[in-house]
């Protein structure tokens, strides 16, 4: 049987110390976490629980790869496309945005993604005006490949009705329509 033995770490912080596993035996120390039944990898996100912030409750999903976050008081959002449709374009080589104040509905057209691969609209998933648009993907298209649902994003629109987001998915129902 192993005994947990705590023994004082020599270092600037005298009052630091670990726990380790004695091994009879063997004569093996092993930190005690490795001793542990859990065959998770040592870190200390492995203990603690984990959370999400409210905002992330509100990201919606489109069934043509676009998602939309709104802010907290839903009048504003910021349109994307996700992770899958950057994955299935592959590098992303032009970006062409939409026009500043140009009134869209619901499914209309507002820019396309180019890549090496093939191209694709992006459709704004609801009724509002452009107010703004991420002009980093003018230089740089490719922040698309690196992140986006977050510095990939493409234009933020005023939101004229927030209801129209609750027909959208949530991620899980996301996820399972992409393994469809």
């Amino acid at each position: 049987m192993a005994a947990i033995v705590r023994r004082q770490v020599a270092s600037k912080t005298p009052s630091l110390s670990c726990a380790v596993t004695l091994f009879p035996t063997t004569g093996v120390r092993t930190p005690a976490w490795r001793s542990q039944p859990n065959k998770t990898s040592p870190s200390p996100f492995n203990r603690r629980g984990f959370r999400t912030s409210p905002a992330s409750y509100q990201k919606k999903y489109t069934k043509d790869h676009e998602w939309i976050e709104l802010s907290d008081d839903k009048t504003q959002g910021t349109i994307g496309i996700t992770h899958y449709a950057a994955s299935a374009l592959g590098d992303v080589v032009y970006v062409e945005l939409p026009t500043l104040d140009l009134q869209v509905s619901a499914g209309d057209g507002i820019g396309a993604v180019e890549s090496v691969k093939s191209a694709s609209d992006i459709m704004t998933p609801v009724t509002g005006k452009i107010i703004a648009t991420n002009e980093k993907l003018e230089e740089k298209p490719s922040t698309i490949n690196q992140g986006p649902e977050g510095e990939g994003w493409i234009a933020r629109i005023a939101v004229e009705d927030a209801k129209e987001v609750e027909s959208l998915m949530d991620l899980d129902a996301y996820r399972k329509h992409t393994e469809e």
